[in-house]
């Protein structure tokens, strides 16, 4: 019998010690992973919460490009090109951007030399609003989302770093919830994990701010770090697909071109564009939105994409054309993006759900501001986290300094 009671003991002992040293091991990686990626992190975090509200904040700040909705149809192709070259003739129309309630967003110029943005009304053509760049120039929010995506850095090096940094990240983010994760759970327990105690000294306010917000956002955060890093890593990217498809993989992007062999002098491209555009838009006669960029003249091969969006907040069930520019054949480049959401298998549901996710807009307006409020919570831990690090590591060093 006290052989029994003694083995038992001793199991109990040896586990008790297992989990001391996971959880000396977990601390350390917490620690030391948060202090080495804190400022990418700190980055990410708060040019996402900066970009939540591009869309609003422009049209707040723009209020000339709010447009109201009008039972009619809105500009075709050659239209916006013929508004475009009106003011710029010798530059050439790349891109056509539109939301519901708001102006047509026309890219005219290349990028690499001087270009413009004109914000045009999608009923009648009037251009609202002008915007001139320069070579290499673009808008605040696409400052933000280069900060964002590398860090302002060589693309080169900068995407890897966010990218790796945000699996980081999510280590990061479960090893704290097993640190918060309290031994034993009692009144007090509770108390103290999910409240924040507004009126503590300053440095109990901040192991607060670092513990409880971490705690509330942890998901979000989870969700938004695992979806993003779809965009970056192919490793990564292929083996999300492989496991929610049960194994099937990832179908390859090919780049679409037209076939040379059937250009033809007397169909001009931009009525290509309009026959085009109204094949795509008698299927999807309720969209929303649509993005459609021209084909470039001085390469026959440059084919015609169209992309609908049936929601103008959503981009999950959107869906991506593209036609041979000579012939309008379908061409297809991405299996995914190119199937209708509801014909979509699970895997590939869950892959253009991708974005929505990302931002939060799968739950529409609220869902973006709990993406605002947790990127704000993301931005503010790698902060809370390094002042509870330096007051510990103070602690230490003053109970060194004091004689025994």
């Amino acid at each position: 019998m006290k052989t029994n009671q003694n083995h038992n003991t001793e199991r109990s002992g040896t586990r008790k010690k297992a989990k001391s040293r996971f959880r000396r091991v977990n601390d350390w990686l917490h620690l030391w992973l948060g202090l080495a990626s804190g400022i990418i992190v700190f980055i990410v975090c708060i040019t996402a919460c900066i970009w939540a509200f591009n869309e609003e904040l422009i049209r707040l700040f723009q209020p000339e490009i709010n447009v109201e909705i009008q039972d009619k149809p809105v500009l075709i192709p050659s239209e916006i090109q013929r508004y475009s070259r009106a003011i710029f003739p010798d530059k050439r129309v790349i891109y056509a951007d539109y939301l519901q309630g708001r102006a047509i967003y026309a890219g005219v110029g290349e990028k690499n030399e001087e270009h413009y943005i004109l914000k045009l009304h999608p009923y009648t053509g009037e251009v609202l609003r002008t915007e001139k760049y320069g070579a290499g120039e673009n808008d605040f929010f696409y400052f933000i989302l280069q900060g964002h995506r590398f860090l302002w850095l060589p693309y080169q090096i900068g995407r890897p770093l966010v990218n790796y940094g945000t699996l980081v990240f999510v280590i990061i983010l479960i090893t704290g919830i097993i640190w918060w994760y309290p031994k034993k759970w009692n009144k007090t327990k509770v108390k103290k994990n999910f409240t924040i105690r507004w009126n503590a000294s300053f440095k109990r306010l901040n192991v607060d701010l670092h513990n409880v917000l971490g705690f509330y956002a942890m998901l979000v955060l989870l969700v938004m770090a695992l979806t993003g890093v779809v965009w970056g890593i192919e490793w990564y990217n292929r083996g999300v697909y492989w496991i929610t498809s049960a194994g099937k993989e990832l179908p390859h992007w090919v780049r679409p071109e037209s076939d040379s062999l059937d250009a033809k002098t007397d169909y001009p491209a931009t009525q290509m564009m309009d026959s085009a555009w109204h094949k795509v838009i008698a299927e999807y006669a309720e969209a929303e939105g649509f993005y459609y960029r021209y084909p470039d003249t001085t390469n026959i091969t440059s084919p015609i994409n169209i992309i609908v969006y049936p929601i103008s907040t959503q981009f999950y069930n959107a869906r991506t054309f593209v036609f041979d520019r000579h012939t309008l054949e379908p061409l297809q480049s991405d299996v995914v993006a190119e199937t209708d959401y509801d014909k979509a298998s699970a895997a590939q549901k869950l892959r253009k759900m991708n974005f929505d996710l990302h931002v939060g807009s799968i739950l529409g307006f609220p869902g973006k501001v709990l993406a605002f409020c947790c990127s704000l919570i993301g931005a503010s831990l790698p902060i809370t986290g390094l002042i509870v690090w330096l007051g510990r590591k103070k602690k230490k060093k003053f109970r060194k300094s004091v004689p025994s």
